[in-house]
């Protein structure tokens, strides 16, 4: 299930807890985060190619790529048992900002965001079925856990793709990690 916890960024203490869809998406939106839900068009196998994967969702990413001029569009997928699990989770550990929006559609398993708006930490933790649009120049990262399951489609309004500016505030070792979030709830 989706969760958005609010923490204070100065402390972590906990402000408040959602799970309602409507709220989320509600809470997110007033800081300019798009929330969606997505349905595939059609089953897809575990083991779905990135062909088969963008044509299940060949409505909606059309209608972002019209909406938002996306250049490019792929489809990542990690597993827990990848060599380079850990490295891959290193790389998005620390806060940073993009020039670019950072679009992430979940097509199966989870990963949390953690967006720094002001005085407050939001962890969104997003699920199979999950869009989540970050704008440019947000303070953010993200833990997709030490054993890592699953697989996005990314959006990208920039031929490089992924390219981060890192803040160096150091602020994300203050709080729980993707593995501690989800085991708490």
């Amino acid at each position: 299930m989706s969760r958005l916890e609010i923490r204070r960024a100065n402390d972590g203490g906990v402000e408040a807890e959602y799970t309602d869809y409507a709220t989320i998406a509600a809470c997110l939106a007033g800081l300019g985060v798009r929330f969606e839900r997505w349905q595939a068009a059609q089953p897809l196998p575990a083991d779905a190619a990135q062909e088969t994967v963008l044509a299940a969702y060949r409505e909606p990413v059309e209608r972002l790529t019209r909406e938002y001029g996306f250049q490019s569009v792929d489809v990542v997928s990690l597993r827990p048992d990848h060599p380079q699990k850990a490295e891959l989770r290193n790389k998005f550990l620390a806060e940073h900002v993009h020039a670019d929006f950072e679009v992430r559609f979940f097509v199966d398993g989870s990963g949390l965001f953690y967006l720094h708006a002001g005085d407050s930490i939001y962890l969104v933790l997003c699920e199979q079925g999950d869009l989540i649009s970050v704008p440019a120049d947000t303070p953010h990262w993200f833990d997709m856990g030490e054993n890592p399951d699953f697989k996005c489609i990314r959006l990208f309004t920039v031929a490089e793709g992924w390219v981060a500016q890192f803040t160096e505030s150091g602020i994300a070792e203050r709080f729980p990690s993707y593995d501690q979030f989800v085991t708490a709830a």
